[in-house]
Order: C-alpha cells, then structure tokens, then sequence
C-alpha cells in the first residue's frame, strides 16, 4: 500500500512517525492530513534514506535544489558536490535533473548517495536519449513516456513531475497567445512539440491511468508539472496558466482515487502583488494539495541574483500557503550552475521558507528570539551556531574583528547594546 492508503485506514507508519518527529507534531495528525491529500509523504518503497521529510499543510515550509548534469558539463563528481552541499545547508529534497551522459547510471549514484528525497523528470531521459540518437529532440514513441516512468519508479525516485495538464486543446490557445514567451517548461516544451508534430494528445494525460499504476507500486508521489507556467512577468496569470490548472485540479482527484500520492506545482515568473491570489486559487483548484513553486522569480531584470529574485517571491509565496519551494540558482538564465550556487540557492530559499513560517506558526519564531538574546549578550558562539550559514557568519566576524573591542567592528566602541546595558539595563 501507499502512504496514502495506510493513512485512510487509519494506519500510522513508521515513515509517518519520522516525519512527524521532525515536525514536532503528533503522527496521528501527520496520518489524518495525508488522508486527506493536504500532505505528502514521498519515499519509494525501494529505497531508504534518513531525511524522511512530510510536505503540505500545517508543517514546515520545504526547500527543494535542482542539480543535474548537462551537455558540455557531464561530472558525476561534480554533482554528488553539489548534492552534499545541498545536504549541509539542509535542503529537505534535491531534483536530478541530467540531461546528458548516461543518465541512469548518474540517477542510480545520485540516489545512492542522497540522504533526502530525490526527484525527477522522467520526459528529460526520452529527450536525451533522442538527441543521442541524432534524432529530433521530439523524435520518440508514446510508450517510450510510459517506459521511463516505470524505469524512475523502478530505480527508487521519491516524486517525479509529470507534465500531463497540457492537452491538445491549448495548443491553439498557446499558438495565437500574446505570451511574450510561450513554454519556458522544459518538459512542457518537449510534450508540445511532440504533440505538435505527431498530432496526438498528450500521452502522460492520455495514459495517466497507467502512469497512475506504476506509481502506485512503487509509492512515488506524483509531482504534476505546470508545462504553461509563466515565464516572464508579463506572461503571469494568464489564460494558459489557469486553463492548465483547471485540468490539475481534474487530475488530483484522479491520482487519489488510485491511492496516489500527489502535489501541483505552480510558477514560474509573477509579480509580487499576483502570488497569494494564484496560492489561494491553485489551492481551492486542487483540493489543497501541497503547492510546489518555483521562486516565484519576482522581477526578470536581475540575472546573477534569481536567487534573491527568487526568495522574495518563495517567501510571499509561503506565507500566502504554499508549501514547497524550489531553490533558484544565481546561475538562473545563464548556466549551469557551480557547486556554490547551489550553496546560495539553498540558503535563500531555507531564509525564505524560514520567514514564511513565522507568519504560518509563531512557534518557529523561537530560533530567532534564542539569536536575539545571544546578540543582546554578545554571545558570538551561540550567534554562529543558530545561523543559517554558520561558517560564513563566523568567517565575516572574524575577517574584521576588532580585538580591542569587545563588539563587531561595525560600531565599534559606539556599540549600541552596550551602551544600553550601560545606562539603562543596569541603571
């Protein structure tokens, strides 16, 4: 049986009871939250890892990274860096999103090695292993859709996207648009094309029931992908976006109706003054699913800083309900990202998911009220140890220390907490 399934009869697993530790909830309220589909579990039953996280309401805000291998930057290595760094920064999952080599063997190592959950992108193996091929990148089978997700489930992925909302009849919708950018979704694009040039229906919806299936063996939480997402400002809530949503929403109550697992995701690129009203809507749409965003990405000027761009956005994002967010890189737009942009990244989006929550439960507020009496003693230890990034708290501290003085060497002697002590707490 699935999480999900276990939870409607009223059963608590052990997956539930380390979920709900972490939360510090009872499991008993984790497995009711389940069974209504308001939260997930992800974790496939052919694999162990030790982070086992819940995502949806009335927990934690989760932060997810994106790393993966691409033409021209194929090292495994190198990606297994930037998932151990995700690990110490504490991302609650990573995606695996390669592109290029081969792509099982590194899905394979980078599952082996995760100590959280890992996502994927089935679509990108088809796609990949056309251009390998020397074919068009929309140059496959339906069934070849159908193959890989059984392949993913196969190998122990916790969720994956599915980009199964996109239909036949949005294609017009999408031709005479005024989007300034039609499909920014990757896989999206690669469905849409397929589509187009075949002249078929969308085979993860036409064959959702199957997909559905393979899922359900396995426990592999469906991540329903948002292909018609908005990729630029201008392109936000519009006629495409909320059209794909409706049809989400239709497909949330069909993966539980098989014991599936199942989150939406949501955008993209939007206007701060837009993000709650599209959180509200996504949720009243798809039953109050778990709501996994990307960014938002806020602004679309700051190329080198989308992972600012994108805390902002994930903040308002989380407060306003969602309950997943996707660490944006400052590589966003340009590159593949290093190893340190995964660092940033993470960071940004852990603060982000950290400030959201205060406004969701003012009991995560205690961390800050513990950083607050350690600023108010100068108490510089326990200061690095409750930040978010302890060493470079503690490497900026120590790069301009003054040693004469007992405070930073931003005020100096004219430190205002010790002047207050001075002449008012002891006074």
């Amino acid at each position: 049986m699935t999480q999900l399934e276990f939870a409607k009869k009223g059963i608590i697993t052990e997956e539930m009871k380390i979920a709900a530790e972490y939360e510090g909830l009872d499991p008993a309220f984790l497995m009711r939250k389940i069974a209504d589909g308001k939260v997930v579990l992800p974790k496939n039953k052919n694999r162990a890892f030790k982070n086992i996280r819940a995502i949806g309401e009335g927990l934690k805000t989760k932060v997810n990274i994106n790393i993966g291998t691409s033409k021209g930057f194929s090292n495994l290595d190198e990606e297994i860096k930037k998932l151990k760094v995700a690990e110490k920064y504490e991302a609650d999952s990573i995606m695996n999103l390669s592109t290029w080599g081969d792509l099982r063997h590194i899905r394979k190592e980078i599952i082996k090695n995760s100590n959280v959950m890992v996502g994927t992108v089935p679509i990108y193996d088809v796609a990949a292993k056309a251009v390998n091929q020397r074919k068009k990148v929309v140059d496959f089978e339906a069934e070849d859709f159908i193959e890989i997700v059984k392949e993913h489930a196969e190998d122990g992925v916790d969720f994956m996207t599915i980009h199964a909302g996109i239909t036949q009849n949005m294609m017009e919708k999408l031709k005479n648009s005024d989007r300034i950018t039609k499909i920014v979704s990757r896989g999206g694009s690669i469905i849409a094309g397929w589509m187009v040039i075949n002249k078929r229906e969308n085979p993860f919806y036409e064959f959702f029931e199957e997909i559905l299936e393979i899922c359900r063996k396995y426990d592999v939480t469906l991540s329903l992908g948002d292909a018609l997402r908005p990729g630029t400002l201008h392109d936000a809530t519009d006629e495409l976006q909320l059209y794909e949503l409706l049809t989400l929403g239709e497909l949330v109550e069909k993966a539980h109706s098989f014991g599936v697992q199942v989150m939406v995701e949501g955008p993209g690129h939007m206007p701060m003054g837009e993000i709650e009203a599209n959180v509200v809507l996504q949720k009243k749409i798809c039953k109050g699913v778990p709501f996994y965003v990307l960014g938002p990405i806020v602004t679309d000027i700051a190329p080198g800083y989308d992972h600012i761009t994108s805390a902002i956005g994930g903040a308002i994002a989380a407060a306003s309900g969602a309950d997943f967010l996707c660490a944006v890189t400052p590589a966003e737009h340009l590159g593949l990202p290093a190893v340190e942009d995964i660092k940033d990244a993470v960071v940004a989006a852990k603060i982000a998911a950290h400030s959201a929550d205060i406004v969701k439960n003012r009991k995560h507020m205690e961390v800050d009220n513990k950083m607050s009496r350690a600023r108010c003693k100068l108490d510089w230890e326990n200061q690095f140890k409750l930040a978010i990034d302890e060493e470079k708290a503690r490497n900026i501290y120590n790069e301009r220390k003054i040693k004469e003085v007992e405070g930073c060497s931003m005020c100096g002697p004219l430190c205002a907490l010790k002047i207050s002590e001075k002449y008012f707490e002891n006074s």
